[in-house]
């Protein structure tokens, strides 16, 4: 037992260790809140915001499969309507149908203008046997699909079920928590008896 403290006594006082371990720490920190807190804004929002003209989405659907599977997370750039070109994914409101105010992730077919001189696309899941019934105007797009997140796509499926954000987020942050908290007291605790001894 006595050796058992001692070497947490020498990893506490590895000055290197200690610096390389705060860093991991608040690095873990600093992209479970940015996550969280992104992922938030999109649900209140119901994405109508973005953050420096990107947004995150969450497939929840096979129709582009097998280039984006359920549970993928992807980011999407907001572009400017002629600069997206046929073969880009879109991520768009729908607006009519099954589809009214719902997000969907679908590929550019083809591309043409309406009366108003404002774009039109096409657009097909992958993993569909028919076009998408309604058009998108420009107005409904979110923006082009530029990024598949594969380490977020594999945190979103892990947290996504009650065990996986227990074990991934709950426990991790209750220790980051807790482990600061208890190094602050013990600084404390030095600090009142070093006042003591002098």
């Amino acid at each position: 037992m006595a050796d058992f403290k001692n070497k947490i006594k020498e990893l506490k006082e590895n000055k290197i260790l200690g610096i390389i371990l705060k860093v991991i720490k608040v690095c873990f920190a600093v992209m479970m809140v940015a996550f969280i807190l992104m992922v938030l804004l999109q649900r209140v929002s119901d994405n109508r915001v973005s953050l420096f003209n990107l947004r995150i989405f969450t497939v929840v659907s096979g129709s582009m499969e097998p280039k984006y599977k359920i549970g993928d997370v992807l980011i999407s750039m907001e572009t400017k309507p002629e600069d997206i070109k046929v073969g880009d994914t879109i991520s768009y409101i729908g607006e009519r149908g099954t589809v009214a105010g719902k997000i969907i992730t679908h590929q550019v077919e083809s591309i043409d203008k309406d009366l108003n001189n404002k774009y039109v696309f096409h657009t097909k899941g992958l993993a569909n046997d028919i076009s998408d019934i309604y058009p998108v105007t420009e107005d409904q797009v979110y923006g082009v699909v530029v990024y598949k997140v594969f380490l977020l796509s594999l945190v979103y499926k892990v947290i996504g079920t009650t065990w996986g954000l227990f074990v991934f987020v709950v426990i991790p942050l209750l220790y980051i928590v807790g482990s600061e908290m208890i190094e602050i007291m013990l600084e404390k605790e030095e600090e009142r008896r070093a006042k003591l001894k002098h």
